[in-house]
């Protein structure tokens, strides 16, 4: 499952780069501890995406970060 540890990976260089604001940082960190949780892949990986759908319309994240946000948000879809 080499897909759910790129993800892992990239959500958790989200959540500790200081330059995104923290509102953006903290949704990041809820979606990191849905998909900690134990039960069905998918039922976790639709809970992360409600958690960071409005992420790429926030006026907050910075223009570099988007792409990495959507990267996240097309490989939890795949699940």
């Amino acid at each position: 499952m080499s897909d759910m540890n790129e993800l892992m990976e990239t959500l958790e260089i989200l959540q500790e780069d200081n330059t995104i604001p923290r509102n953006v940082r903290l949704k990041v960190q809820n979606a990191i501890a849905l998909l900690k949780e134990e039960g069905d892949i998918k039922m976790k990986a639709n809970k992360a995406l409600q958690e960071l759908d409005n992420l790429s319309d926030d006026p907050n994240v910075p223009s570099y970060v988007l792409p990495q946000i959507w990267n996240i948000v097309s490989l939890l879809e795949g699940f």
